[in-house]
């Protein structure tokens, strides 16, 4: 709570306090004149901020359990970090390049692969990733005439376009991992519109799908990052925060607390009724939870309360959105609902230094779903030297490891408990990296549903959804089941989200610029 006076214009509820609702409760905050600042008040039905954005102490360090890095070439998170002054604690990786568990031994990425698809060919050769024939059938790409229709529309999933451009093993080798790994699915289903819009532009172009990546991004796509001045280091790929990635949410909500911004936590929004026009607020949100300090909630108990308010940004997961907005917009509701959802677990290790006798090069391995690991279809996806990324973990007496495991239709991690799980990646970590000794301290997290499914015309269902909320007054939704999953991506909805209600409560004013 903040002893900063509460604003006296309009009341916005955020539901939802992750990045997205942070973000948004900043948007509606941050750079406007006083008299135009809304009274926000942010509602977390958690015990906690931050959502999917968290760290914790891991043997004396701050390790990130779920993201630990965002996308430099994505302005929005690395803007809201300048915006809290938070620029100088920008960390890049201490390493670069990943490899792959493929034909039975870990193979570098080559260099010129986009997203998984190869664009240079000795990289590509040289590498062992791909046999023989997986070769020679994506190499008929550069000689295989392709009509191509840049007037098309309709989308396709990331599976199809390269496997019937490139091969099978391209895309289970190369573009599953990444692609895949990022959402926590599968590319036979995720809609390339929404997860990699340049191979979609590619494949509308008449020719080789190869050499239409390697060109410069057409208008509306994101551009390369400029080329580093003479003699200077390359720009990095990803950023991190000294001290862990959740230091945003906590510096955000921080600033948001010095702006009158009340954050409530263990606050649950059971539901949302629209109120008579022309009485006041246009809202009336039901409340649960640790609801007695909530400003101007009233109530016959302690626990059930209501509020009521002249906006709302529904920042919470699709399908608590979809039972918010059920009476109010039914297909957005409807659409919401069938949004499938995967879930991921993270387990961190200590590992005694010298156990692992294999080399570690680069930032870690992908593993893709058809690789085998001691004979066994292979429980891990990814793992990351953590204490080599990320040299400020790095401490002489062990190796911090960090594996990841699940996705859509391996539900294997759930059938196991958490020494259960934490033993099997083990024995397929020592079969991969021939490690000698068991952890010295071991750590799960669950994140469970935490992942949306962005399947094929994910971004058309998105706009029929956002076309619907906007019909009600003052109300938007925001956070990772719209469009994007990352950390920036996530910050721009929220803030995207805000600016919708800014524009209702304003009367349809020219949105701000400059976010």
């Amino acid at each position: 709570m903040s002893d900063v006076p509460a604003p006296k214009g309009p009341v916005v509820a955020v539901v939802g306090g992750g990045m997205a609702g942070l973000s948004a409760a900043w948007e509606l905050v941050a750079g406007r004149d006083d008299g135009a600042v809304p009274r926000v008040v942010v509602l977390e039905a958690g015990a906690r901020a931050g959502g999917k954005v968290r760290s914790t102490e891991f043997c004396g360090r701050i390790v990130d359990v779920a993201a630990d890095a965002f996308l430099a070439r994505r302005p929005e998170a690395t803007r809201l970090c300048d915006e809290l002054g938070l620029t100088g604690a920008l960390v890049a990786p201490g390493a670069s390049g990943a490899s792959l568990w493929v034909r039975g031994r870990l193979r570098m990425m080559p260099d010129g692969v986009n997203l998984g698809v190869p664009t240079k060919a000795w990289p590509m050769i040289r590498s062992g990733i791909l046999g023989p024939m997986g070769l020679a059938r994506a190499g008929l790409d550069l000689v295989t005439p392709h009509r191509g229709d840049p007037r098309a529309t309709a989308d396709r999933s990331v599976g199809d376009i390269v496997g019937s451009r490139l091969g099978h093993e391209v895309v289970e080798r190369l573009v599953d991992p990444l692609v895949g790994g990022i959402h926590a699915g599968g590319v036979d289903d995720l809609s390339a519109e929404s997860t990699f819009p340049p191979l979609l532009a590619a494949d509308r172009q008449s020719g080789s799908l190869i050499r239409a990546l390697r060109r410069p991004p057409t208008p509306g796509q994101t551009p390369p990052a400029p080329p580093p001045r003479p003699g200077a280091a390359p720009p990095p790929v990803f950023w991190s925060l000294d001290g862990g990635n959740a230091r945003l949410p906590a510096e955000l909500a921080a600033a948001l607390a010095a702006r009158g911004v009340a954050l409530h936590t263990g606050v649950a929004v059971e539901s949302m009724d629209r109120l008579p026009v022309g009485t006041g607020p246009s809202w009336r949100l039901s409340l649960a939870g640790d609801v007695a300090g909530v400003p101007d909630a009233e109530g016959s108990s302690d626990t059930v309360r209501t509020l009521d308010v002249d906006a709302v940004v529904l920042a919470v997961p699709a399908g608590q959105a979809a039972g918010l907005l059920s009476g109010h917009a039914p297909l957005a509701s409807s659409l919401l609902s069938d949004i499938e959802l995967s879930s991921v677990t993270v387990i961190t290790l200590s590992m005694p230094a010298g156990a692992i006798r294999s080399e570690l090069v680069g930032t870690g391995f992908l593993v893709p779903r058809t690789s085998t690991v001691a004979g066994r279809t292979a429980l891990i996806t990814g793992c990351t030297y953590l204490s080599r990324k990320w040299p400020g973990l790095a401490r002489p007496d062990d190796e911090l490891i960090r594996l990841s495991v699940g996705r859509l239709g391996d539900n294997r991690p759930d059938s196991l408990d958490d020494d259960e799980l934490t033993a099997a990646v083990v024995a397929e970590l020592s079969a991969v990296l021939d490690v000698a000794a068991a952890p010295r301290e071991s750590m799960v997290t669950r994140w469970d549903g935490a992942f949306p499914q962005y399947k094929v015309g994910h971004l058309t269902r998105t706009s029929t959804i956002e076309q619907a909320v906007a019909k009600l007054p003052a109300v938007a939704v925001a956070g990772s089941a719209y469009r994007g999953v990352g950390i920036p991506a996530v910050v721009g909805s929220g803030r995207t989200a805000a600016r919708a209600v800014l524009r209702s409560l304003d009367g349809a004013a020219p949105a701000r610029t400059g976010r």
